[in-house]
């Protein structure tokens, strides 16, 4: 039902399987931004579920958990590039390395050399039988990525589910939503989890000491 809101018909049995692939992969990421800010605004505000969930999904953006749509924009690019697919991945790897701006879908601070969920998730499309112009798409964006940056840079998962969702014609301006929506049910077992055995507390403490606060004020009584 969810994809038939989504998209207005049916899914087929390959769209069924590459949006489980999908869900599974974003649901839960452990003690995440979104994660932190869920069960921070749990603490504060006990008798607001939906207000600590709301918190959490605020974060889904374009540094962590939606950066799908900006793969998606890129993939998209080199689908539509005159000059081909191989000579557009060069040009936005070249671009994104001159700019020093982050490239979404690349990079992982866990994953390294390599995010151990890219290849299955493509391997779960291409097994389904999609089309797979935009998962090469993808694999040519890689290649040209290392070698413009010197170095190999890992296709992360979100990057993956880029590719995925193309293939089954989701919108780019709707990608980030399949992340809204199982994250949101990633974190309401959070919220289980720090009614149970609250680390909130200990969250907070934690960031109090690591950080050394910098301002004016300190400043001001120096």
């Amino acid at each position: 039902m969810m994809f038939f809101q989504i998209m207005g018909h049916m899914p087929t049995p390959a769209e069924v399987r590459i949006v489980d692939a999908v869900l599974v992969t974003l649901m839960e990421h452990g003690i995440t931004p979104s994660a932190i800010a869920t069960r921070l605004t749990l603490m504060s505000a006990p008798e607001s579920l939906q207000g600590a969930v709301a918190a959490g999904l605020l974060g889904v953006g374009g540094q962590f958990l939606g950066t799908m749509q900006g793969a998606a924009e890129l993939i998209a690019e080199m689908m539509a590039a005159d000059d081909g697919v191989p000579a557009a991945a060069e040009r936005i790897a070249r671009r994104h390395r001159a700019s020093k701006t982050a490239l979404p879908g690349f990079g992982h601070n866990l994953h390294r050399p390599d995010d151990p969920r890219t290849p299955k998730i493509l391997a779960i499309a291409q097994g389904a039988g999609v089309p797979g112009k935009h998962i090469a798409a993808l694999l040519a964006l890689g290649e040209a990525v290392d070698r413009v940056y010197e170095r190999h840079i890992t296709i992360n998962a979100t990057g993956a589910i880029a590719a995925v969702l193309s293939e089954i014609g989701i919108p780019v301006e709707v990608m980030r939503g399949f992340a809204v929506i199982t994250r949101a049910a990633g974190l309401v077992g959070h919220i289980k989890e720090e009614l149970e055995n609250p680390a909130s507390r200990g969250l907070w403490d934690a960031g109090t000491h690591a950080v050394e606060y910098s301002g004016n004020a300190l400043k001001k009584h120096a």
